[in-house]
């Protein structure tokens, strides 16, 4: 069965970290493009950010630039997503998704996504 499975959410301070991992099983993440993304109570899952199959070129949403890092273990068969300086606008239920793509570009497109993971929660409050 192909299934992708997001870890490392929990509870973090403001200005604390969290990193997210996304494990790929029943197949290998070579040739995958694969996107995070997040749904706050209420509101419609949004693209956080991509990596493409090829060369890894990245792609984040703004107001995550500079503070959160996408990247990719295909020896491990693993897509991380490194979060810095949480803020409490950040809290959600973050997902991982992968798509057949070999490509340089990734999207943050959701219904391009075919394979979704069941999220983990992070929750960032003092």
């Amino acid at each position: 069965q192909l299934q992708v499975a997001e870890s490392g959410g929990g509870l973090v301070q403001p200005g604390g970290s969290l990193r997210l991992s996304c494990a790929a099983s029943g197949f290998t993440l070579d040739g995958y493009a694969v996107g995070w993304f997040r749904q706050a109570p209420g509101k419609e899952r949004e693209g956080v950010s991509c990596i493409s199959s090829s060369d890894d070129n990245t792609y984040y949403r703004d107001s995550v630039k500079g503070r959160f890092t996408i990247s990719r273990d295909n020896t491990k068969n693993t897509v991380y997503l490194q979060m810095n300086s949480l803020k409490p606008e950040d809290t959600g239920v973050y997902y991982c998704a992968a798509v057949y793509r070999r490509s340089r570009e990734c999207t943050l497109y959701k219904y391009e996504y075919v394979y979704w993971g069941r999220g983990t929660q992070v929750t960032v409050s003092s």
